[in-house]
This record gives structure tokens, C-alpha cells and sequence, in this order.
């Protein structure tokens, strides 16, 4: 039985992560936690100083899934957002990897960021697992920093690393602009965006489990980087159709012409905003199709079904 621990396991990928391994029975899985009251959690604050090595060692633990991150946060209004995300992004995910080469793990998976690639592509054009600069945005440069980081500490002590960059994940308990987009769905109010033609990687939190779960013990996965996604780029006015679809919503589209609200947008103070609705983002996942055999096993139809389906529970 392989032994998995988890980090992250409060937050939206690193549950739904647990839940699935949980009905695993080739997989012992642990939480790694703020706090613990289970015997499967290992007491972990990656926002303080922490020391993870013996029970590690003890637990005998082979693979970590380092989901834990300070989030990505529009307008973020810290005094210094580069350093808030480096503290945890990068140097506390830094300091994990060493205690986990320390104490015999054999296998780091790091769940980075398709930011890192970038925040547009031209249409047609999807960007690859290659980095040609920088990134610029704070959140995306604290996890490529950790990216490298990782590379170097598998260099050095032999203990295997897999980088995966997915790019929006969505889900029931999604937040942010997704969950802002299927509130408006629900809603039966027209809405302007009828016309936009752009083309944007996604992916539902079911199909990153599953390529999260093939790196576990995919021997191929060892010290590559994976850009994944649904295989299936859509617009955001597929996007919303599919969402008033599967909500049986009576929202109607309007065709308003991007341009007229790119205007509109600017106006109120909100260019990023248009941004996410109007470029193009798409990602090349031909890497890890190839490398590891791996196909989506949900289709984007089947994500967002499941999506309403599960927050209409909630």
C-alpha cells in the first residue's frame, strides 16, 4: 500500500484530493494539517517554523502532494504581496521538500500554476510546458521560484519530483470569478455576453485528481512538469452556456460587442476582469497525453454538470 500525505487538505483541490484517495484501497493517505485530531493528520503550518522529519520517517511516507498556497488574490492589498506569496509559495514549500528528502520520500508532487506560462496566448497558439521569462504577476513568480527550487533539490538528494501546472479549476465549492459566473447562470437575468470568441483552458477538479493520482506511481512522472487541462478550450460564452444549460436556467446571452464592453469595464475600474472574460489562455497538455497515456476521463460537459449538480447540494 502506497503511503500519501497531503497538504492543503481544508482548502478546495486538497479535499477533494483526500476524499478521492480515501476510496482508494491501494492508498494510505494522511492530512497534513493546521490542526489535527485524527491519527491519518500530521500537524503542519507552513506559515510557521515546523519540523516534519521524524514523523515523516515514522510514517513511512513515499509521496507528498504539496497542494497548501497562499491563493491567488485580485488587487491584493498587503504591503508587500510578492513577499506574502514567497513566504508560503516558496519558501515554506522550499523547506518542505528538503524535510521530505530528509526523511526518505521518495516521490514530491508540487502543484504549481498554469500562470507561470503565462496570462494570454495568441489564438491558435497554446503555450507549452516551456517558460520563456519570468512571470510577472507575484502569485505565478512565488511558485515558479518553488519550481526551481524543487528541480535543484531532486538534483541534489535523489528524491524524485513532479510539477503540475493546471489552469482555473473548477468545481462545487470553486470561488472567485468562476463561482461569480455561475451565480449570474442561475440567476434567469440576461447577461452581455453573448458574443465572445475566445478560447480558454479549463479544468474540473475531478479530471485534476486523476492526473494527480497517475503521477503518484506513473514511473514516467518522475521530474517532469505537466501542464493539464480538460483537452476541450471553450469561450466564456460557452462557458456560460453550458452553466445556463445545466442549471435548466432561462439566462439569455446577449450578443454585446467585446469592444463596447472591454469600454464599459475600463470605465468601472475593473480591466482585469476583462481580461479573464475576453483573452484567449489555452494550454498545450500534449506532454503529459504522451508521456503518461493520460485522457481527461471527464469531458467539459460531464465537469460542469457535475459541478451544478454537486453545489446544488450544498
Amino acid at each position: 500500500m502506497k503511503k500519501v500525505a497531503v497538504t492543503g487538505t481544508t482548502g478546495f483541490l486538497g479535499k477533494a484530493l483526500v476524499q478521492q484517495q480515501e476510496r482508494n484501497q491501494s492508498v494510505e493517505v494522511f492530512s497534513m494539517c493546521r490542526k489535527t485530531s485524527h491519527e491519518s493528520e500530521i500537524k503542519l503550518d507552513l506559515s510557521k517554523h515546523f519540523d516534519v522529519v521524524q514523523e515523516l520517517s515514522e510514517r513511512q511516507v513515499e509521496v507528498i502532494i504539496h497542494c497548501a498556497a497562499r491563493a491567488h488574490i485580485l488587487n491584493d492589498e498587503a504591503s508587500s504581496p510578492l513577499e506574502e506569496y514567497r513566504k508560503v509559495n516558496t519558501t515554506a514549500t522550499i523547506e518542505l521538500a528538503k524535510q521530505a528528502a530528509a526523511a526518505g520520500v521518495k516521490r514530491f508532487i508540487f502543484i504549481s500554476s498554469a500562470k507561470v506560462n503565462g496570462e494570454v496566448s495568441t489564438a491558435g497558439h497554446a503555450l507549452d510546458e516551456h517558460v520563456t521569462k519570468a512571470p510577472t504577476d507575484h502569485y505565478a513568480l512565488s511558485k515558479y521560484e518553488a519550481e526551481l527550487a524543487l528541480i535543484q533539490i531532486s538534483e541534489e538528494s535523489g528524491m524524485e519530483v513532479v510539477i503540475i501546472r493546471p489552469p482555473l479549476v473548477y468545481g462545487a465549492e470553486v470561488k472567485a470569478n468562476f463561482a461569480s459566473l455561475m451565480k449570474l447562470s442561475r440567476f434567469g437575468l440576461p447577461l452581455p455576453f453573448g458574443a465572445i470568441n475566445n478560447a480558454r483552458s479549463l479544468i474540473s477538479i475531478d479530471n485534476l485528481c486523476d492526473a494527480i493520482n497517475l503521477c503518484i506511481t506513473h514511473p514516467l512522472a518522475a521530474n517532469q512538469t505537466f501542464l493539464v487541462s480538460d483537452d476541450e478550450d471553450v469561450s466564456t460564452t460557452q462557458l456560460l452556456r453550458a452553466l445556463v444549460k445545466a442549471y435548466e436556467s432561462r439566462t439569455l446571452l446577449v450578443p454585446i460587442p467585446v469592444k463596447l464592453l472591454k469600454i464599459l469595464l475600463q470605465m468601472v475600474g475593473k480591466p482585469m476582469i476583462a481580461e479573464r472574460l475576453f483573452s484567449n489562455l489555452q494550454f498545450d497538455i500534449c506532454h503529459i497525453k504522451q508521456t503518461l497515456n493520460w485522457v481527461p476521463p471527464y469531458s467539459f460537459e460531464q465537469g460542469i454538470i457535475k459541478t451544478v449538480k454537486d453545489s446544488n447540494k450544498q
